[in-house]
Order: structure tokens, then C-alpha cells, then sequence
């Protein structure tokens, strides 16, 4: 497809005077363009093709960047990067020193925040709109939101804080499932339209104005008639449910229609409050695939452009989350006392098997974390029920507050699966769960695990609950060995020596073994023969097995794939001053203290230097290690 229209636009100014037509042919090569990039790249694809409409009408109406776009999640937004002068870098999209996947303010300044968490749009929105106003600014803040951004709790604090005399907020409610009440006859299409004139917008201003400057009842008067309009909005649509927050309910608009979003947004732009546009949009529009399986054209992994279908998977071996979430339904299934919990991530950590066999013991709260925890706390209550709540590390930091008061401070023996723990890849900053192990440790009574492989994590599923305590087990989303031996029975608080040697101590982390041991062998080119460790527990340490190591060596390095400055290795770091192990040298390699960016997940290892190679250089400084060659080639 040629994409005459696209390759002419450098910012959303190039938009402006183009016609109906234009748009829609405009509409079409995005669509080409995205389907083009993400069958190779991968990516969020069903929800971008879902907004190319809403997005051209956004940048035709507003101007951008004076005009706030507030993207919530903002996984949505790669159209909007297509418009703002990204197309010539579009292909490069969630690579490594490419762009990012998200909105991300150092890549344009069309983009306002780093984005990655639903439910932060309208508290952004809001505090943007007070600075304004604070600032004596006149620009048009408009918060981009979902329809599953309203399972939120934060999304519900900020609407609780709207106030009814804000100017120039308009709030974009993209419904891309369905409505949130069912929409009732074609009076709500007549009353979308009537709302969104201008000219009754601004009769209707006009006269409740002049109504409430009558003496002593035209307070009353006025607040009557916004009961009798909203009166007669909820008879056809939800209009009351956001207008008790104090917003102008106008909706719902086909959000493939670009005339009638432009025709509605211009209409908007004058209104005296606060509004929300209710659009209706369809995931995966363009593409029959994506709109047949929204689910699994979300997050889309590379596919044929011709037929749409997903090209075969290259790894031959299970990821985490598959054994997690298969050995998890074989212990539902010989224990009805087992129940699972997730925050709307039923999918990616594949518990859509079990949630199927049985959907009552298989809960999917929506993306509510903090709610996710406390909820699982409350079934945990009374130790009649075993519950595993499947979060990713990521968003378990925003339910910090709920697993210390409402988990750790009862003393419920919820355990939890903490997926995607460790470095995200292409999801990047915003998703890398590389801090819970910091505030884990901090929870008095906690039990933190990683497994370095499929067979362990089995062998921590089956002990956790005998631990009669909070628990976690995390683990990332790669592909690992797994076994059909039979499980041992794992040992509380004990960890493992996987090969012996002297004077070096290598404790690596879960699947960072693979590492370590490949580590081992370069040292061995340079005559030094390294011990490999996997603790498994990281709290409670094996205590026993760690002093006992450190009679023959002195010199230890941890590896982590988690934050450096407060993980295993500053664990252990403590542990070493309180056993007063004064005369060892201790190096302890992980992710460094910076945000680190998206790429493939071996191009981020080696950006931070945990390579095997990289690792020897270092020891190779860190200790003064006297080696025999300069050249370190990892067979």
C-alpha cells in the first residue's frame, strides 16, 4: 500500500486542513502501517488499531503538544506517535534504542508522561488542569481513558475530586467492550447530538447563567435543572453515573465515525464544565484476526500479514508462567480448597485453563491490585482456603499498602506468584519487576523464593502452603527446563550447591544460574575454580549453608535480575556484617540504579553487564584477579 497521506505528516499540524476523505484514506494507511511494523516486531496491536479514528480526530481538533493528550496506560498510542512525527522510526518500535511501546516524554514532546499503568489519566489530567489554572494558562486538557480504567481505584478518587466549574477538561472514554449500561433506543444518538451543538451548548450556558443570578432562587433553580437533564439522560444512557462526579456526559459515538468525533469534539470545546465523551470502539478494527481474538491480538507476538495468523513460536521449551499456571490447575483439581486470584491477567499468566474448569475458584478482579490483594487476604481468612494470587511483580508495587496491613500484618498465608519478575524486555521501564524482592523483605514473616528452573517452581507450588505464611514465589517469562520426574519434597529456608570449587562464591538467582555456570567455565579458562550456588530461598537465606561456604572462600558475587541497590545481594551484604564476615570481599552484580529502557531481553542484559564475559572483567577488576588471558569467549 502507498502511503501517500502518512509519509507527508511530520506533526499533527499536517492533518488540519485535510478533508473527510483524506481523513479516512489517512485512516486506512495507519492501519497498513501498524499491521506492517507489529507482524514482525510484535506489540500492542488490537487496541491501536481500535483508536486510529479517535486518535485523527483528537490531533485534528486539539492542537498538540499545547493541548494536554493524557493517555491513559498509553499502550494505545501508537497512532498517535504515526501523527506526531515518529513514522520514520516507527518500525523500531519496542527494540532496543528504539521507540518506546508507551508514551515517553524524553522521545516527544507530544507525549507528557511515561505512561505504563492503567488509571492514572484523570489524577494526571486533574493536577495538569490545576496547574493551568494556577498558571493562568488557557490549553485543553483531555485525558484519554478506558473502559476498564473504571475498575481503578484511583480512577475513582480523581473523579471524586472533579469540579463542576472546571473549563476545557474533556475526558475521552474509549469503550472498546461495551457500554457500561446498555444503550437504549436512538433518543441517546438525538440527545449525543443535541448536547454536542455548539449552539445549544452555549443557549443552554447562557441561560443558566442568567438563571442563577436571580435573587435568592437562582441557585436552586439552576441545580433543578441539571436534576431534570440528568433525569432525563439516565432514562437512555449512563449519563448519571458521571455526572454525579461532575461531568457532562455526552454519549455514546461511534468511534469509527470520524466526522461525527470531529463534529462532537468541536462541539465540546466551548462547554462551561467538565465533559466525558463516551466512544464506542472495536479492538482489532481492520484486521478480521484481531477482532475474532482481541484477547490474544492485545499484546500480539509476530504474525503472517497475510492471513494474520501468529507465526510458529521458535522456543521448544515451556516458559514460567505455562508450568505455573498448568501445575496450579493440577492442584485445583486433586484440592478443592485451592483458589486463584489475578488482576486481570488471567491470560498472561495462564490461568485461562483453570479460570474455564473452574470459574468460581478462579477469580479475575479486573485491574484492581490493591483490591486483588485484600481480596485474597479475606479468602485466605479462617486457613480453610489455599490462595495463590498470580500478579506481575510490576503491578504488585501498587499494592504495597494492602500486602503489609490486610496479608502480613494478619498473618494470612496467601501465597504469591509474582510473574514477570525480572527485566521486561520490550515493555521496558514502566514494566520491569526488578523492586518487589526490596519491599518483600521488608514484611516481617514474609517467605521469598525464585526457582532457577520448572521442576523447582512445581516443588515451591506444592510446599508454600505448608509454610502457614505469606509467601512469594517469583519467577520471569522465559522459557526454562521442566521435568515429569517425581517432585521431591522441598525443604524450607534450603538452598543448593549446583557444582563445588574454591576460594570464588558465585550466588546467583533463580534462572541467573544458566549465567553463573557460564560464568564458571570462563573462570576455568583462567584457572579458577568458582563455586555455583542457587539459595532458591532469598528470606529466609540458608544461613547454615552460607557459613559454612564462606570457611573456604573468600570472595563472593551475587547475580540478580532485580534492582542491585536493595535485592538478594544486599540481603546478603547484611546477613555477612551481622555474622561478622569482615574479610570478605563481595561484589554484587544486578540492575544498576537507573530506569532502564526497552529491547529484547539479552540486549538489556548486556547493556547492564550481566553477560558471562562481562561478569569476568569485572571480577577480574573488582578482586585483582591475576588471569591468563585477555581473551574470554564463552563456548
Amino acid at each position: 500500500m502507498t502511503m501517500s497521506l502518512l509519509s507527508q505528516i511530520n506533526c499533527p499540524g499536517d492533518i488540519k486542513n485535510f478533508s473527510l476523505a483524506e481523513l479516512n484514506l489517512l485512516a486506512s494507511e495507519i492501519r497498513h502501517r501498524i499491521i506492517e511494523v507489529l507482524s514482525v516486531n510484535g506489540g500492542h496491536l488490537a487496541s491501536n488499531l481500535g483508536v486510529v479514528e479517535l486518535t485523527l480526530a483528537l490531533h485534528k481538533v486539539f492542537d498538540s503538544p499545547d493541548d494536554k493528550l493524557i493517555w491513559d496506560v498509553s499502550h494505545q498510542t501508537y497512532v498517535h506517535k504515526l501523527l506526531t512525527g515518529r513514522n520514520d522510526r516507527f518500525h523500531q518500535i519496542r527494540q532496543f534504542k528504539g521507540l518506546c511501546g508507551f508514551c515517553h516524554p524524553k522521545e516527544s514532546n507530544h507525549d507528557h508522561f511515561h505512561a505504563g499503568h492503567a488509571g492514572t489519566a484523570l489524577s494526571l489530567g486533574l493536577g495538569v488542569a490545576k496547574n493551568r489554572d494556577l498558571t493562568k494558562r488557557n490549553e485543553y486538557i483531555i485525558p484519554i481513558i478506558g473502559d476498564a480504567t473504571l475498575t481503578c481505584g484511583l480512577s475513582l478518587e480523581a473523579l471524586n475530586n472533579i469540579s463542576r466549574d472546571l473549563k476545557k477538561f474533556i475526558v475521552i472514554l474509549n469503550d472498546n467492550a461495551m457500554s457500561i449500561s446498555k444503550n437504549v433506543g436512538a433518543i441517546t444518538h438525538i440527545l449525543s447530538r443535541l448536547l454536542s451543538n455548539p449552539v445549544t451548548n452555549k443557549i443552554c450556558h447562557e441561560i443558566d447563567t442568567l438563571v442563577s443570578r436571580i435573587p435568592n432562587y437562582g441557585q436552586v433553580l439552576s441545580q433543578q435543572g441539571h436534576k431534570i437533564t440528568e433525569s432525563l439522560k439516565n432514562l437512555v444512557s449512563p449519563a448519571a453515573f458521571f455526572e454525579q462526579y461532575g461531568l457532562f456526559y455526552i454519549g455514546p459515538i461511534d468511534g469509527h465515525d470520524v466526522k461525527k468525533l470531529i463534529d462532537v469534539m468541536e462541539g465540546v470545546k466551548d462547554s462551561a464544565w467538565p465533559v466525558l465523551i463516551h466512544v464506542l470502539t472495536r479492538k482489532g478494527e481492520g484486521m478480521d484476526e484481531a477482532i475474532k481474538n482481541p484477547i490474544s491480538y492485545h499484546g500480539a507476538r509476530p504474525f503472517s500479514r497475510d492471513t494474520g495468523k501468529f507465526l510458529p513460536n521458535p522456543a521448544t521449551k515451556p516458559t514460567f508462567p505455562k508450568i505455573f499456571g498448568a501445575h496450579l490447575l493440577k492442584m485445583a483439581e486433586k484440592d478443592p480448597s485451592v483458589v486463584a486470584v489475578t488482576p486481570a491477567m488471567s491470560c498472561g499468566s495462564c490461568l485461562d485453563d483453570f479460570m474455564k474448569k473452574f470459574p468460581d475458584r478462579c477469580l479475575d478482579v479486573g485491574i484492581a491490585e490493591s483490591h486483588a490483594v485484600t481480596f485474597s487476604g479475606g479468602i485466605a481468612y479462617g486457613s480453610k482456603m489455599k490462595v495463590v494470587t498470580s500478579i506481575y511483580a510490576t503491578f504488585l508495587q501498587r499494592a504495597f499498602d494492602n500486602l503489609f496491613h490486610d496479608v502480613c500484618l494478619q498473618e494470612l498465608p496467601v501465597i504469591f506468584a509474582i510473574d514477570r519478575a525480572g527485566i521486561s524486555g520490550p515493555d521496558g521501564s514502566t514494566h520491569h519487576g526488578i523492586y518487589d524482592i526490596s519491599f518483600l523483605n521488608a514484611m516481617p514473616n514474609m517467605v521469598i523464593t525464585q526457582p532457577r528452573n520448572g521442576k523447582i517452581l512445581k516443588e515451591l507450588m506444592e510446599a508454600a502452603f505448608t509454610w502457614k505464611r505469606p509467601a512469594a514465589i517469583r519467577y520471569p517469562n522465559l522459557a526454562t527446563e521442566d521435568s515429569d520426574e517425581p517432585l521431591q519434597e522441598r525443604e524450607f529456608g534450603k538452598g543448593e550447591v549446583l557444582v563445588e570449587g574454591k576460594e570464588i562464591l558465585i550466588i546467583a538467582l533463580g534462572h541467573m544460574n544458566t549465567l553463573a555456570l557460564k560464568t564458571r567455565d570462563l573462570l576455568l579458562q583462567q584457572g579458577f575454580e568458582a563455586t555455583v550456588m542457587d539459595p532458591i530461598f532469598i528470606k529466609p537465606l540458608d544461613a547454615e549453608l552460607i557459613c559454612k561456604l564462606l570457611l573456604t572462600h573468600q570472595k563472593i558475587v551475587t547475580i540478580e535480575e532485580h534492582s542491585v541497590t536493595a535485592g538478594m545481594g544486599a540481603i546478603i551484604n547484611n546477613f555477612l556484617i551481622r555474622q561478622g564476615f569482615s574479610n570478605v570481599q563481595v561484589l554484587n552484580l544486578g540492575v544498576p540504579e537507573t530506569f532502564i529502557d526497552h529491547g529484547s531481553h539479552q540486549d538489556l542484559l548486556n547493556e547492564i553487564g550481566l553477560t558471562p564475559e562481562k561478569i569476568v572483567k569485572q571480577m577480574i577488576a573488582h578482586f585483582g584477579l591475576k588471569i591468563q588471558s585477555q581473551q574470554l569467549s564463552c563456548v
